[in-house]
């Protein structure tokens, strides 16, 4: 689910954002996020809970190599989230600035990157599991 959610954000809602309009722009962008949030929070948390249960709990042929990839994947999409994403946003509760916004679209293309590979890896482990 976060795989496919990342993308939607990368090509559909942030395509968009620079379209809305300037008058309408900060409505549109306060909805986005309190919506956004609401898909996002149970699945992220469930991803977050798995990822530490797989380590305590390893299921038979997912190897270790499997388990801290996914891991450090996920914590490589926290960092950026909170460290990157998460400001920019914040300079667009304001207004839609263009150069903030390009700032937001570029560095999230490394978070749909990882995710993807975290989806990568999440199907490794289940193959792997089920020989």
């Amino acid at each position: 689910m976060m795989v496919g959610l990342i993308w939607t954000v990368q090509v559909v809602h942030y395509p968009l954002f620079s379209r809305v309009g300037e008058d309408v722009f900060v409505a549109y962008h306060e909805r986005h996020m309190k919506l956004i949030l609401r898909l996002l929070f149970l699945p992220a948390l469930a991803e977050t809970v798995t990822a530490v249960l797989l380590l305590l709990y390893r299921p038979s042929g997912v190897s270790d190599i499997q388990v801290w990839t996914g891991l450090v994947l996920l914590v490589s999409i926290w960092c950026s989230t909170f460290v990157v994403q998460v400001p920019e946003h914040r300079n667009l509760t304001g207004g839609f600035k263009k150069d903030r916004f390009q700032i937001l679209v570029r560095s999230n293309w490394f978070r749909t990157a990882v995710w993807t590979a975290r989806g990568i890896v999440a199907l490794w482990m289940i193959d792997t599991a089920t020989g």
